[in-house]
């Protein structure tokens, strides 16, 4: 089973724990949802280069 990176961060924006996105997604581990944390960061963390 694939589940996104998208709907562990929903599940974390809607406020949910780990433990209750495990709970929820139960084919999941805890690392999983740091690695998606982690994979989201990496999208966004860009260095701003003033000119």
């Amino acid at each position: 089973m694939r589940i996104r990176v998208t709907d562990i961060l929903d599940l974390l924006a809607a406020g949910l724990g780990f433990d209750q996105i495990l709970d929820e997604l139960p084919d999941l581990e805890r690392e999983d949802i740091s690695a998606a944390i982690n994979y989201a960061k990496q999208g966004i963390d860009h260095p701003v280069i003033a000119a």
